[in-house]
């Protein structure tokens, strides 16, 4: 989803017209409408007055994706050590020279995502 359209989603939940959040965040409203039509995003400045003003996070606005609460991200990470946390302990004990280049292949492996 674009950052326009979950903007406009926002408004639209909020009741708020673009004009409106245009004269809150001063800026003309026809940049808006461009934004929206254009499928472009706001200058980061803008992006984050807007999220302010919509009482949401600018991550949001840009994915779309509602934002995890604190215990929900503790609980999400808890659950990945759980799963990977003999892996980890093995590659503990391995000596550097073993340990450094499954590392080394981890990183490239995510570099190419």
């Amino acid at each position: 989803m674009a950052f326009w359209d979950t903007v406009s989603l926002e408004l639209e939940y909020l009741g708020m017209t673009n004009k409106a959040l245009a004269e809150k965040v001063g800026i003309a409203a026809s940049n808006i409408g461009k934004g929206i039509r254009q499928k472009s995003s706001p200058s980061a400045d803008t992006a984050v007055k807007i999220a302010n003003i919509l009482g949401v996070s600018v991550e949001y606005l840009v994915t779309g994706t509602p934002e995890k609460s604190s215990e929900e991200r503790y609980f999400e990470e808890r659950r990945k050590y759980q799963k990977y946390s003999e892996i980890i302990d093995d590659l503990e004990v391995l000596p550097d020279y073993e340990r450094e280049p499954i590392i080394q292949m981890i990183i490239r492996m995510k570099a190419k995502k």
